[in-house]
């Protein structure tokens, strides 16, 4: 059996009403997982940005999926990325018991060994925060339930740029524009 290989799809749309239901429909289409999902205004005024994982067989597969989300009339541009291509992170929050917390001798070692963040204690929770990648935040919230125990868990979808030097969507914008002066 191929191992599948993780890709980040991100895809640019106008913020408009049902753009997320036609992209998830391709997946659903597709028979294809979402792993995470995020989304939020790009570099690029009145655009917005998806950043969708999925697990897809190859390279070919990720080239089909994202020729087909390209072809729904809301969508501006969509690329696909493997890991290597990308700065990414996460950010996940961590209800505690303080009680619990405070009677462990090693919460400040805790903190400092995952480079994690309090951010609110009050008498009966505490919460945590850990930006990182999947690994780094699950292995943290292992050690908490292991060792406290905790009450609330939440991981946000992967956020994500790319390593090159603008946004794509920024260079075919451009192009389009050349072009459109040119035909004047």
């Amino acid at each position: 059996m191929q191992e599948k290989t993780f890709y980040t799809i991100t895809v640019f749309s106008e913020n408009t009403v049902g753009v997320l239901n036609q992209i998830t429909t391709i997946f659903t289409r597709r028979q294809l997982n979402i792993e995470s999902l995020s989304v939020s205004p790009s570099a690029i005024d009145g655009i917005h940005k998806f950043t969708i994982t999925t697990f897809l067989d190859s390279e070919e597969a990720a080239i089909k999926l994202v020729k087909q989300i390209d072809k729904r009339v809301d969508v501006l541009k969509a690329y696909f990325n493997t890991d290597e291509e990308l700065v990414y992170q996460e950010i996940a929050l961590y209800k505690i018991e303080t009680a619990k917390l405070v009677a462990t001798s090693n919460i400040e070692k805790l903190v400092r060994k995952y480079n994690a963040r309090i951010l609110d204690v009050s008498d009966h929770s505490t919460i945590i925060q850990k930006t990182g990648h999947y690994e780094e935040t699950q292995a943290l919230f292992e050690e908490l339930s292991e060792s406290i125990g905790v009450l609330q868990f939440i991981r946000s979808g992967r956020v994500a740029i790319t390593k090159s030097r603008v946004e794509r969507l920024s260079d075919m914008i451009e192009r389009r524009r050349l072009i459109d002066e040119s035909n004047k």
